[in-house]
């Protein structure tokens, strides 16, 4: 088992990884819930570069045959406007002209977009793995903030947060919902 930066090949399964992980999201932005377009929209966005879902943003947690098994999708917030200005253009012009979305980061937080472990190898210590990874290489190591959101209850995901090192700093809204903001901060380790 490796972990590693996406590579371009690894999109189709880093957008179903995604997809399961941010379902309710990608519904809310193409405007219905159906999970073929959504592995769809997501597929397109991971396969390019230089938006917030690129493969270019994601460590992967790859098998010794060579399959995906967890994905951290991960950016720099004071990129967000720059990196969503693609995803924006296409969901209006594809699906609702209208649709705006509030931020979920900024600037002075790398931001911890979308996190999945592939649910054949949930329970086996993947996701702390990699979540151990991107803490020792972003927070440790680079000496920056990691940020992320949860929804209010998910307990078992603010539970191994917490144990990492996060704490909770605030409330955000995405798509019309309240999440939990958390950080883990050079400071705290």
């Amino acid at each position: 088992m490796e972990i590693r930066k996406a590579i371009l090949e690894d999109a189709d399964s880093i957008a179903s990884l995604l997809l399961m992980a941010m379902e309710d999201i990608v519904f809310a932005f193409i405007g219905r819930k159906d999970s073929t377009e959504g592995k769809a929209f997501l597929q397109h966005f991971v396969a390019k570069e230089n938006n917030q879902y690129s493969f270019q943003n994601c460590w992967v947690i790859e098998s010794d045959d060579s399959k995906v098994l967890a994905v951290a999708n991960v950016y720099n917030g004071a990129d967000l406007h720059r990196l969503r200005e693609p995803v924006l253009a296409f969901i209006k012009y594809y699906y609702d002209e209208k649709f705006t979305v509030n931020d979920e980061t900024q600037a002075g937080e790398y931001y911890l977009d979308t996190f999945a472990v592939d649910p054949d190898f949930r329970n086996q210590g993947l996701g702390k793995k990699l979540l151990n990874y991107v803490i020792q290489k972003l927070v440790i190591q680079d000496q920056k903030t990691l940020g992320l959101l949860v929804e209010n209850d998910n307990i078992s995901a603010k539970k191994l947060y917490q144990n990492l090192g996060f704490i909770h700093i605030g409330n955000k809204v995405l798509v019309g919902k309240e999440l939990e903001h958390w950080q883990a901060r050079p400071s705290h380790y």
